[in-house]
């Protein structure tokens, strides 16, 4: 009876978690976006919504870790029902933190929520020996390293744009020269991401060679289709700047959506992968280190994503897009650019880095890049320490629910 009642407890859980995670990481995708006025809040609402719930249902993995993110070991806690209870409070406990920074308009990281949610209720029901130390530190050293490369790799980015095209002579002409080659260098970056980073990717078992392959030949298609479409831009746009920005704005829109549909099948596991280690203790009375997940559960979440996105969203958006510092839509493109290549590099070297974080240092990296009076510190040291507060905050919480619920239930 316990188990079943806690396994619609669960269900429920989750899906608050995944309503907190739509809120605050909608920023992920759109906040660049809406920042330089590519799309309105409204659109970029509607359009992460649709696409999340799409990445979740459809490419979101069938199969996740039930112990989220290798940060305990559950072969040291031998009682199912106490990591049923543990599951649960990181559950709730990184639910309230996200919900928190969201009403505040603050970005976090919901993954580093939920791992320092499971930290916590592990250090109380195993000690810390259960504790996966060197995963942990690979966090701490994520807060560091993935705002630094996304910001890196966007101040160069855009410095590169700039040059090359902003400030010659016949912008329109540099565009038409390398805007294609851009589109081609996102394709490469896209199709890398897909095949290594979302579920549905990896699920192709692809050998290297044929997926390089592949890739190489979908940005030379890239590349030919977006030299044939930019000419015929370049051919009604004037010879300004705002003809430019009004190029990379199509380019813009193209990586924000496919953000927001990677965001959707890669973090719905942070709301279904607790979930499914209650699922599987609720009707096996056992633990084993993968579950399947029910598409029940998938719909569940890529739901309680797009409603956290449709209520709140247009908050951490307006933080990331417009307080940090001025986007424009070749900045934005930087930053998105920044952002995805810092998470896709991270991802293959087994990092467990933070897209809010890579995002957050891209914004700042194209800010800089115009001088340190074009970025907000006051508005990035507000998130900087709500970065640093999320592990310490999610883990105590988790132990209080946790110990509350051990007290009252076993």
């Amino acid at each position: 009876m316990l188990f079943d009642i806690f396994l619609v407890l669960s269900i429920g859980a989750g899906l608050l978690m995944a309503f907190n995670l739509g809120a605050n990481d909608v920023a992920n995708s759109m906040a660049s976006a809406v920042g330089a006025r590519a799309i309105t809040v409204k659109q970029a609402v509607y359009i992460a919504g649709i696409l999340n719930f799409v990445g979740a249902v459809f490419l979101g993995s069938h199969v996740t870790a039930t112990i989220s993110k290798g940060i305990i070991n559950p072969d040291i806690i031998n009682d199912p029902t106490i990591i049923m209870l543990g599951m649960f409070a990181a559950l709730v406990s990184a639910s309230l933190w996200v919900l928190v920074a969201t009403l505040t308009s603050l970005p976090v990281s919901s993954t580093h929520s939920i791992v320092g949610s499971i930290l916590g209720f592990g250090l109380v029901a195993g000690g810390p020996g259960v504790v996966n130390w060197g995963t942990m530190i690979s966090v701490v050293l994520s807060w560091i390293i993935s705002p630094f490369f996304g910001g890196l790799i966007a101040y160069g980015v855009f410095t590169l744009i700039r040059s090359r095209i902003l400030i010659r002579p016949n912008l329109i002409e540099s565009s038409r020269r390398w805007a294609p080659r851009w589109i081609a260098f996102t394709m490469l970056l896209l199709m890398l991401s897909f095949m290594y980073k979302t579920p549905a990717g990896k699920s192709l078992h692809l050998s290297l060679p044929v997926s390089l392959a592949i890739t190489l030949g979908v940005c030379a298609v890239a590349w030919l289709l977006g030299r044939i479409v930019i000419n015929r831009l370049c051919d009604k746009m004037e010879d300004s700047v705002d003809g430019v920005e009004c190029i990379f704005r199509r380019m813009q829109i193209g990586t924000s959506c496919y953000v927001a549909v990677s965001q959707g099948a890669n973090d719905v596991a942070n709301a279904i992968g607790p979930v499914a280690a209650i699922f599987m203790i609720a009707k096996h009375h056992q633990l084993l280190p993968k579950a399947e997940v029910p598409i029940f559960l998938l719909v569940i979440g890529g739901a309680g994503i797009a409603m956290g996105i449709a209520i709140f969203g247009r908050r951490v958006i307006a933080t990331v897009g417009e307080r940090i510092t001025t986007l424009t839509n070749t900045r934005g493109f930087a930053v998105d650019f920044g952002a995805a290549t810092t998470v896709l590099a991270a991802s293959s070297m087994g990092m467990p880095v933070s897209t809010t974080h890579a995002a957050v240092g891209s914004v700042v990296g194209v800010g800089l890049a115009r001088g340190f009076a074009a970025v907000d510190f006051r508005v990035l040291g507000k998130i900087v320490l709500y970065w640093l507060l999320t592990v310490p905050i999610a883990a105590f919480t988790s132990i209080v629910i946790f110990q509350i619920l051990r007290w009252t239930l076993t």
